[in-house]
């Protein structure tokens, strides 16, 4: 964010409307970049968190992509670091923009993880579709405030553009053949598979871990209410009672209240400002994520 306007809390605690004023002086066709930053770095940082973990999880519903994760192993010995990774370097190019220096370090150093292995354009674009759709869709239901159609514009032009990156092919032009390529996909590859669950369950396990014992039985029931049914049936995984379900998505929505005048996340938050749990000595350099005997540049 060098040169470009740096935010303070009012009084410590107070949004300060001047982040919200900036979003919407800018072309989200041509300022899309900045407009992310802005969403991610001070207005939504713990829903646009949320989401994005939850557009990976929808990403294992996919046989194609669980089967090719579970062969690896990652996820089952590493998972914590997988997860860290993954937020790093998706991180490093929303914060920083894929243009810059760091960004294109971070997309290109994924692009080198990809090529070890045998991927499928149409997995590449269903996987980029999720990082479009999930923060869009939980900031609309339980952010402080909805996104403008001029922010959802330009959230899909900024991964359009990472997509291009990646040399993503048949990318769509608008939202709606994005949806379009979304629904057929899902018609196409939806299904119950044994390595769906397992990803998925290796993933709550990562997820469980972060809080007190106590609270474990409950993590796997809080990722089944919060994802869609179809998800729910690639899993093999149950729909928790309407008790647990109401109470968890309603104390989501209570707190937003709050929300729209005040903000406990750093202003801004960045990856300097945010702990990673794999890593407690310090951030590592982008090359140094990623599975092991794929990173730095030895294939």
């Amino acid at each position: 964010m060098n040169e470009l306007p740096v935010y303070k809390k009012r009084l410590g605690l107070f949004r300060n409307p001047k982040v919200l004023k900036e979003i919407r002086e800018l072309n989200p066709a041509t300022h899309h970049q900045r407009i992310v930053q802005l969403i991610v770095g001070y207005e939504f940082p713990f829903d646009v968190t949320r989401a994005l973990e939850l557009a990976l999880f929808h990403t294992f519903s996919s046989p194609s992509i669980s089967s090719l994760l579970a062969r690896t192993g990652q996820f089952e010995r590493y998972g914590q670091k997988r997860y860290d990774d993954t937020s790093l370097l998706i991180s490093r190019f929303m914060q920083d923009g894929i243009e810059s220096p760091t960004g294109n370090r971070a997309v290109e150093h994924i692009n080198h993880i990809h090529s070890h292995y045998n991927i499928a354009n149409e997995d590449f674009l269903f996987v980029l579709s999720t990082f479009i759709t999930y923060p869009i869709n939980w900031i609309n239901k339980f952010g402080w405030r909805k996104l403008s159609l001029h922010e959802e514009l330009a959230f899909f032009n900024f991964f359009i553009a990472v997509g291009g990156k990646m040399e993503i092919k048949n990318l769509p032009v608008t939202m709606d053949q994005l949806l379009k390529f979304v629904e057929e996909y899902e018609a196409k590859h939806l299904e119950f598979k044994e390595s769906n669950k397992k990803i998925a369950d290796s993933t709550v396990q990562v997820v469980a871990h972060w809080f007190p014992k106590i609270l474990t039985p409950l993590i796997k029931p809080a990722f089944s209410t919060l994802i869609p049914d179809k998800l729910r049936k690639a899993f093999g995984y149950k729909l928790p009672g309407f008790l647990f379900s109401s109470t968890l998505k309603g104390l989501l929505l209570l707190r937003k209240i709050p929300l729209r005048w005040i903000t406990f996340k750093p202003y801004p938050t960045l990856i300097e400002n945010t702990m990673y749990r794999n890593y407690p000595n310090g951030i590592p350099e982008i090359e140094e994520t990623g599975p092991k005997g794929v990173i730095g540049g030895d294939k």
